[in-house]
């Protein structure tokens, strides 16, 4: 923040938009899915902070769930970070047609 004036012990700033421009238009969302059973879901993940234990706990809740759902995991999908990291994501959608995803989990270090 920048400070303007002051006026009487109280202070004045410019005020700065938090967010950035759009420099693409926005994408319509596809619609929810709201039963996994029968769907086949895709994972991705960036390798870097314990996503393997994760997806594991994940998976298995899920299969309780969802007895019929279908699980590409993120070992075949392929890491999305690291030295080839923008082919990889250009190759998603290649990849979920591939593989007939009708959902997505994606997964990032923190």
């Amino acid at each position: 923040m920048n400070e303007r004036t002051r006026t009487k012990g109280e202070s004045n700033f410019d005020v700065v938009w938090p967010l950035g421009r759009l420099v693409s238009p926005p994408v319509e969302r596809a619609p929810a899915v709201l039963d996994l059973n029968g769907k086949t879901v895709c994972e991705f993940w960036d390798s870097v902070f314990r996503g393997d234990e994760m997806y594991a706990v994940l998976n298995e809740e899920l299969r309780k769930r969802y007895p019929g759902i279908k699980i590409v995991d993120h070992v075949t999908m392929g890491a999305t970070h690291g030295t080839n990291e923008r082919e990889v994501v250009a190759s998603i959608p290649d990849l979920l047609r591939k593989h007939g995803a009708d959902a997505v989990i994606s997964g990032v270090g923190a």
